[in-house]
């Protein structure tokens, strides 16, 4: 009988392979690597609880392997593509993202695991973006890019027919794996020739940098992979004594005792030497190095006050350097609790359920979670935000793209277009936590009452 892989298997190695092979193409990712794997091992030694915590939720062990990447492709038939090949890694669309809100011309969704136990495994995720090309105005210009767009396959033929294998056998074999993770990696990897001359590159740059990226080149490269940190101003402080230049300011709220959705931060994208066709060398610019930190997850009350704070901070800090606008962002974010209680009374958070081990000889009859939590029968742990931001988003692809926002592009929100493209729905990532908190709930409930 032929065992299958799980797609938790499949994905961990592709994702291990996917970072040795961008450690080879962008050797300052691996000093990254190295100054996260640092700060976060001094981290921890100096919070023994932080350890204790996230040892308890299952997120120690993944820490060191903690990726995230982000594509960008130019079809519908590319992204449905993209769709069946990450199901292979049990990586599922969660997630609509209009980045036309942010003068960026594609909208997205980010690929990840679903289930606790996925994440726990490995929760490798891939922020992918379907560009735009309606949104493009010279209708010369965007008849082009579709045009060249339709030429190419960004997949190998090895690919399509282990996804097809998986879909009809119900999984893949050791071996059938192996090979899986060899031919994905092509469509990810780096190519220096770009597939039109320099007048073509040059039309689409002019319109937009990320036009160029994704239009001009064999395939969606990889534009860069993210380790998480535990204290990312504590990374982006070293980062020029490694030699490594950070983007000017941190993305997301500011820093807390408790830390809430993401932060991200990034080092300047590189400039690398291509080949245009027609022999003609030139520069282009896309791929960088970018950090994270992860916080709580928001319920959608919460969400509503981090934006309306966000908005309230950047009108505030716009155009200042970090240590300025981390102390406006600060101020405005006073007005958000900063304490576990505070945001569970006040439902501006999701929470994980458990019974503590003084709890599972508990006979009362006190069902009130937040009594119980006082008397030490039930502990409640802060649910991961597992997904992304488009604001911060939009601030990395901006800064390292050398562009500034472009209102030509804003507020074109296109969900159902998107997800006709993706050839499924998205998963409202809002109602993941929301569902994993009401289980956890009913869980300790139900422990309680037996």
């Amino acid at each position: 009988m032929t065992t299958y892989l799980s797609t938790d298997d499949v994905r961990d190695r592709f994702s291990k392979a996917m970072s040795a092979m961008y450690q080879e193409e962008v050797p300052q990712y691996t000093t990254l690597l190295d100054l996260v794997a640092e700060v976060n091992r001094e981290t921890l030694a100096a919070q023994p609880e932080l350890a204790r915590r996230l040892e308890a939720q299952s997120e120690l062990s993944r820490l060191s392997v903690e990726r995230h990447g982000a594509i960008r492709v130019g079809t519908a038939e590319e992204l449905a593509m993209l769709r069946r090949l990450f199901a292979v890694m049990g990586m599922y669309p969660v997630g609509y993202y209009d980045l036309s809100e942010a003068g960026v011309p594609v909208h997205s969704t980010a690929f990840r695991p679903i289930d606790d136990d996925a994440l726990a495994r490995n929760p490798f995720r891939v922020f992918t973006s379907l560009l735009r090309l309606e949104l493009i105005e010279d209708a010369a210009l965007r008849d082009r890019a579709a045009e060249i767009l339709a030429r190419r396959d960004i997949f190998t033929q090895g690919a399509r027919e282990l996804i097809e294998c998986h879909e009809s056998q119900g999984g893949l074999d050791a071996e059938q794996a192996n090979a899986f993770v060899k031919e994905a990696l092509e469509t990810f990897r780096w190519h220096r020739e770009a597939t039109v001359d320099h007048a073509t590159y040059q039309a689409l740059h002019d319109e937009h940098r990320l036009i160029a990226d994704v239009v001009c080149f064999r395939g969606p490269h990889i534009n860069h992979l993210t380790p998480r940190t535990l204290d990312i101003d504590e990374v982006q402080r070293r980062m020029p004594a490694v030699g490594i230049n950070p983007k000017a300011v941190i993305e997301g709220p500011p820093r807390r005792e408790c830390p809430i959705l993401l932060r991200q931060t990034s080092f300047k994208a590189l400039e690398e030497t291509i080949r245009f066709a027609g022999e003609h060398e030139g520069t282009h610019t896309a791929r960088f190095g970018e950090i994270e930190q992860r916080g709580v997850a928001l319920t959608p009350k919460g969400r509503a006050l981090y934006d309306r704070l966000l908005t309230k901070a950047r009108q505030q800090s716009d155009g200042k350097e970090n240590d300025a606008h981390q102390q406006v962002m600060a101020k405005v974010f006073s007005d958000f609790p900063d304490d576990d209680a505070g945001l569970r009374r006040e439902a501006l958070a999701f929470f994980h359920y458990h019974l503590t081990e003084q709890g599972r000889g508990y006979r009362g009859e006190e069902r009130d979670l937040e009594r119980l939590i006082e008397q030490g029968v039930v502990e409640a742990h802060p649910i991961t935000y597992e997904d992304f931001l488009p604001v911060s988003a939009a601030g990395i692809f901006q800064s390292n793209l050398g562009g500034e926002a472009s209102g030509a592009y804003a507020g074109n929100a296109n969900r159902e277009t998107f997800e006709a493209a993706l050839g499924a729905p998205v998963t409202d990532e809002l109602a993941l936590y929301a569902e994993r908190e009401q289980a956890s709930r009913r869980q300790v409930l139900e422990s309680l009452d037996n």
